[in-house]
Parts: C-alpha cells; structure tokens; sequence
C-alpha cells in the first residue's frame, strides 16, 4: 500500500477533524464552576467529574499529529520521486498557505487548546484556597471551543499546502521531463 497524495490528504483531513470534535465535546462538557467546601480558614473546591481534561489533552495530541502528518506530507517522495524544497518554495501561493498552517493556525489552535486544558488541571489539583470567598472558578469558556475550530482550519490550511504542492511538483517535472527531451532531440529535426 504505497502513501498517495490523496491518503495524506485523508490522513490530515481526520486528524483535524478528531481534534476539533475532541476539542468541541470537550468544551461542551466543561463544568461551569466547583462546590465551595468551607472549613477552617480555608476553602476546598469540590468539582464535579471533568472529561474535559482528557478531551482537551486529546484534542492538542490529535492536531499535533496533524501538524505532523501535514508537514511530512508535502515533502514526501511520492512514487519515489523526490523535489527539492527550494522547488516547492518558489510558489508564492505554496509559501504563504505552509507559513501559514505551519506558523499559526498550528500554534494558535495548540495555544487555545492548551490555555484551558492545563488551567482547569490546575484549578483541579490546586482545590485548597486560603481565600474564604473564593468561588471556585475554572477554565475560561469558549477557548476550547475556539481552538477546536482553529484546529479544524489548521488541517485545511495544511491541505491547501498539499495541493499547492502537488501543483509545483507536477509542473517541476513536466518541466525536467520537457527539458530532457529537448536535449535528446538533435539540432535541426
């Protein structure tokens, strides 16, 4: 089974999409607030079963393996042929679609993502609060959300490259292969 342009297409296309649902289930089943405990000059918060953690995490393992995934896939040799980066890079179109997948939807969907996640991991292992009016607050609402739909565009922003890259790879060798002709066929025929 040899690796085409259209599985790795497919490849990126449901990773980004793994990664977005993840991040949307997640966002949706965030708790709104804990159960403030009071007891002696403390407060411990008290919240409710979080499968948002997981979800989240998930969601950033999953765009990041897109990220990958997009990255290796504009530069693999398909059919054993390879073309240097330099060739890939000369399309403007192909340069500002992988700067912008590789630069920042991949790095702001991983912050969005990120930001919450660890934050309500804190808010769940840090629960003991010497302040006696606390409230027991979690994770700002909407960043999972947020970054599971700039996740998404991270894999669509990677698939463009891909077929940008695709594009300069066909007219790279329809241009060596055309060179080479002209250069087996002798003067004056």
């Amino acid at each position: 089974m040899a690796v085409t342009i259209k599985r790795a297409a497919l490849i990126v296309a449901g990773l980004g999409v793994l990664s977005f649902i993840l991040g949307v289930i997640a966002e949706n089943k965030k708790p709104e607030a804990g159960t403030p405990i009071p007891g002696k000059g403390v407060v411990i918060c008290k919240y409710p079963r979080d499968p948002s953690l997981a979800l989240g995490y998930l969601s950033v393992a999953f765009l990041m393996l897109s990220t990958i995934a997009g990255y290796w896939s504009l530069f693999y040799p398909y059919k054993g042929k390879s073309v240097p980066h330099s060739v890939l890079f000369q399309s403007a179109s192909f340069f500002v679609f992988f700067n912008i997948a590789f630069r920042f939807t991949s790095g702001v969907a991983a912050t969005l993502l990120l930001w919450p996640t660890i934050t309500e991991h804190l808010h769940l292992i840090r629960n003991v609060h010497h302040n006696p009016t606390t409230t027991c607050p979690t994770a700002k609402t909407g960043l999972l959300g947020g970054g599971a739909f700039v996740s998404l565009d991270s894999a669509l922003f990677w698939l463009v490259a891909l077929m940008l890259a695709d594009n300069a790879r066909h007219d790279h060798f329809y241009d060596v292969e055309k060179h080479s002709k002209a250069q087996v066929l002798p003067d004056g025929c």
